[in-house]
């Protein structure tokens, strides 16, 4: 027989839920933490699982013209197997991040870990461009289902007043997985080939599975899905760990500060309520307009080079360099993050990626290609750690991943379309509007965060939450 559950016994649950969460408080005990080594463990954790994804997904712009060369392709056939990855990141975005929502992040984070990995290894074995499409395909899926799951573990576990710098951080293992992933391909693809390079990373990403078996739930998320005991637990033994190596006793809780009060646990639902309208309009244009230039250049930037005179591994090489410079510009926008905010970190960033992308194209000799190729990855890379740091702080813990998925989704369309487009540009005006149509994405971008975005610097999770919900 079943009982109905009346509204005042709804309202019962609903305010006794309440009280649940006050008196266990986990955003103030997590707030008050100061930084010790737990917390840099788990970003340790989460950083380099990035990174080999990281290395994972920038391979095709290494790898292009080894396997252009063996499965003849075309310019328009070169656009289609680079936006598959994509593609999958795109599915992976939604799929995955939403799951977290559900079903936990450190489950979900395992999960995806598992899919890329197995699917280096298929790839390996690809017997032509359908295959090969098939795999970054499922490779994408993999590693874009855990960008969101990252985000949202890092900013829950790491206090206000050093989360943006640490998700940016995480964020710029991307520059350092990039060039990792070029000095993998110069290394091995002259020997062994292309297959021989997605095997070892195969076997990197079952090492990092192995690396992650520690990671802890989010007291957060455990706390919002009604496991009160669970996440008491887990904050006990996070404030455990932290006493121990902060060697003091801890300061008091902050105070309690409840997240927007939300209708249903449908993180779908949720996302799309009309407090998030604007946030969600700035998000998901920005999303877009800043992956459709980044990837409209970089996945084509080692064909160009090559028609230019370079040998495949003479334009991996240099693609290789360039990418450098992306590792000063992570860590440069990590600190302009804390140090001014969200909002103007993220502009300059974008403005200057349109600047430098529209220079490049106007190069006039290799060592200006350098040079201005060099501080084109600076500004483009260090958007990627405003993208990142800025995206999750703006959504509430229970749609927080879904959130951050869906932003990048829309992000994963506009990669889909930038090798695509540009191949057509390619064939019809050449390279030179192949690095306007970059600048003037940047631009768009940057357009969209000073119009419509606000500042989270310095701001609880559930206080920037509640600003959102009282937003109609």
């Amino acid at each position: 027989m079943s009982i109905a559950i009346t509204p005042a016994v709804a309202a019962r649950n609903v305010e006794g839920a309440r009280a649940e969460a006050a008196r266990i408080n986990i955003e103030g005990r997590l707030e008050r933490l100061p930084m010790t080594a737990y917390q840099k463990r788990v970003f340790v954790i989460v950083a380099t699982a990035w990174l080999a994804d990281q290395v994972d997904v920038a391979l095709l712009v290494f790898l292009i013209g080894a396997i252009t060369r063996d499965f003849q392709l075309t310019h328009i056939e070169i656009g289609y197997l680079a936006s598959m990855t994509f593609l999958g990141q795109l599915v992976g975005n939604i799929v995955f991040g939403s799951s977290s929502d559900l079903f936990g992040r450190r489950t979900t984070f395992q999960a995806t870990m598992i899919l890329w990995g197995v699917a280096s290894f298929l790839a390996a074995g690809a017997w032509g461009l359908a295959s090969l499409m098939v795999f970054r395909f499922l490779i994408g899926a993999g590693v874009g289902g855990e960008a969101p799951v990252a985000q949202a573990i890092l900013s829950e576990v790491i206090p206000a007043g050093e989360r943006g710098k640490y998700i940016a951080f995480m964020e710029g293992f991307w520059a350092v997985g990039f060039v990792l992933s070029g000095l993998i391909s110069y290394t091995l693809l002259p020997v062994a080939g292309w297959r021989w390079v997605f095997v070892v990373v195969g076997l990197l990403a079952v090492v990092v599975f192995w690396v992650r078996r520690s990671l802890p739930e989010s007291p957060r998320w455990l706390a919002d899905h009604g496991r009160f005991e669970e996440a008491d637990a887990a904050m006990s033994r996070i404030e455990a760990e932290v006493t121990s190596r902060f060697g003091g006793e801890l300061p008091p809780p902050k105070p309690f500060i409840e997240d927007a009060v939300q209708e249903t646990r449908n993180p779908m639902a949720v996302l799309f309520q009309r407090s998030h309208l604007k946030r969600n309009v700035m998000l998901f244009s920005m999303w877009f307009f800043a992956l459709l230039g980044f990837y409209g250049l970089n996945s084509w930037i080692a064909v160009m080079l090559e028609a230019q005179g370079l040998s495949v591994v003479k334009s991996v090489g240099f693609v290789t360099l360039i990418a450098v410079g992306g590792i000063p510009g992570f860590y440069v926008a990590a600190r302009l993050l804390e140090k001014i905010g969200r909002k103007p970190t993220t502009a300059i960033f974008l403005v200057m990626s349109a600047v430098m992308a529209f220079a490049y194209g106007q190069a006039p000799n290799f060592v200006m290609l350098f040079v201005l190729g060099f501080f084109m990855q600076f500004f483009m890379f260090g958007m990627w750690s405003c993208l990142y740091a800025y995206t999750p702080e703006l959504y509430p813990t229970r749609c927080r991943s879904t959130g951050a998925g869906v932003a990048s989704a829309f992000g994963r369309v506009g990669a889909i379309a930038g090798p695509i487009v540009v191949g057509y540009i390619i064939n019809m005006v050449g390279q030179v509007g192949v690095f306007t149509l970059g600048a003037g994405s940047f631009g768009l971008a940057a357009l969209m965060v000073l119009v419509l975005g606000i500042e989270t610097r310095g701001k609880i999770l559930e206080e920037i939450s509640q600003i959102a919900h009282a937003t109609k």
